[in-house]
């Protein structure tokens, strides 16, 4: 990784994310962080200029991490970030996530979520209840079906690499039983060999509730963050008819990695 980008609009939520970002990027001298904010009114530029330099500062006195600002005059928040994110070639972009209240969702978590629709690249969720902990465990949520196409090796890859956790590679189907079908075994041994240099575990869940097996499963091995696997279909349709990254990422207090196909 080389660019992130973490977007702040001053309220606490962003700040956490910002908080975050920073604790996991420290040390990682080949990383640059960017705390970005887009505003509407040319007035407020001087404003928030003033705002980021002063977290940058606050950040960095804190932890040992490259920091840039970048505020921009932008109307639509996400149309903003996404340019951005392309502008900068951003390997990451992280972002909070707050459950406090339905109005909270609707203005930060929802431009989290519209954001991890935008196929830019990797979306990091901070739910606000998330504390930081080293990445050490990493669980990467999979349906087996079709994994060469569909499995973004080369961002999974990438972080992987920047952080060497151990890679947990977790299926949950309501039709497992003691032995793994034919099919499932085949998708078993490509994503084995995807990913060989990290010597992935697997494990298959015989449960219905699929948000309750990945955190009970999360809980037993003290994973420190999901990765999601955002298939090649509506994600604002799916979100609103009850979207498992929605619910993820309101009530987990692990961050998830929203990656796409």
């Amino acid at each position: 990784m080389n660019t992130v980008i973490v977007p702040v609009d001053f309220s606490e939520t962003s700040l956490h994310a910002a908080r975050y970002a920073a604790q996991l990027l420290t040390g990682h001298s080949d990383v640059t962080m960017i705390l970005y904010h887009s505003y509407s009114k040319s007035s407020e530029a001087i404003e928030v200029t003033e705002g980021l330099e002063e977290l940058k500062a606050e950040l960095m006195k804190k932890h040992l991490v490259k920091i840039e600002i970048l505020p921009h005059e932008e109307g639509n928040f996400v149309d903003g970030l996404e340019k951005a994110a392309r502008h900068r070639r951003a390997d990451l972009v992280i972002m909070g996530i707050t459950g406090k209240s339905a109005l909270a969702q609707v203005f930060f978590g929802s431009n989290t979520l519209k954001m991890a629709e935008r196929k830019v690249c990797p979306v990091l969720i901070v739910p606000e209840n998330a504390s930081f902990s080293p990445i050490k465990n990493v669980m990467l949520t999979s349906d087996f079906k079709n994994t060469l196409v569909t499995t973004p090796s080369v961002p999974i890859k990438d972080f992987l690499d920047s952080f060497a956790p151990k890679l947990h590679v977790v299926n949950v189907d309501k039709d497992h039983y003691i032995s793994l079908t034919e099919d499932y075994e085949k998708e078993k041994q490509e994503l084995k060999q995807m990913f060989a240099a990290y010597e992935p575990e697997f494990y298959f869940m015989r449960l219905y509730d699929i948000d309750e097996a990945i955190n009970l499963f999360a809980e037993s091995r003290n994973i420190d963050l999901v990765i999601v696997i955002q298939k090649n279909h509506s994600f604002i349709d799916k979100l609103l008819h009850g979207s498992r990254t929605k619910t993820l990422s309101y009530h987990s207090k692990m961050p998830i990695m929203v990656m796409h196909e």
